[in-house]
């Protein structure tokens, strides 16, 4: 029987990883091009105003916001959903980091990455620390 150290190495961690931050990259450029294009296609002949500044509405501040008006097929929900998996992506391979180094039964890693993700997680979820 092969032991759970042996079957997960660092080469399959590294490979995971790589497959993981690419797929993330990927994924997140098809979304903001797909946000994109509805975007151009609804408001492209619109003439922008710069006299005033006006920033993004408050419904896409948050992440219910964002999938609302993702889900509703509007191009600037779409583009920040976009935005969202790009943000996620390293925030996923530190958490698959955890794993792995849970499967290697490297405990000081293990913590290590963890502290690393809680971080992560404190600083986008606004907490200062």
């Amino acid at each position: 029987m092969i032991q759970a150290s042996e079957a997960w190495s660092d080469r399959r961690t590294e490979s995971v990883i790589g497959a993981l931050l690419r797929l993330g990259v990927l994924l997140s450029a098809a979304v903001v091009l797909f946000g994109g294009l509805i975007y151009l296609v609804r408001h492209g002949t619109s003439a922008p105003d710069y006299r005033l500044f006006h920033g993004e509405p408050t419904e896409l501040r948050t992440l219910s916001g964002i999938l609302s008006y993702a889900l509703s097929l509007h191009g600037h929900g779409i583009i920040q959903l976009g935005l969202l998996i790009l943000i996620a992506t390293p925030v996923a391979r530190v958490a698959f980091s955890v794993v792995a180094f849970a499967l290697e039964r490297d405990r000081l890693y293990v913590v290590i990455t963890l502290v690393v993700l809680s971080v992560l997680l404190l600083s986008l979820a606004g907490a200062h620390l």
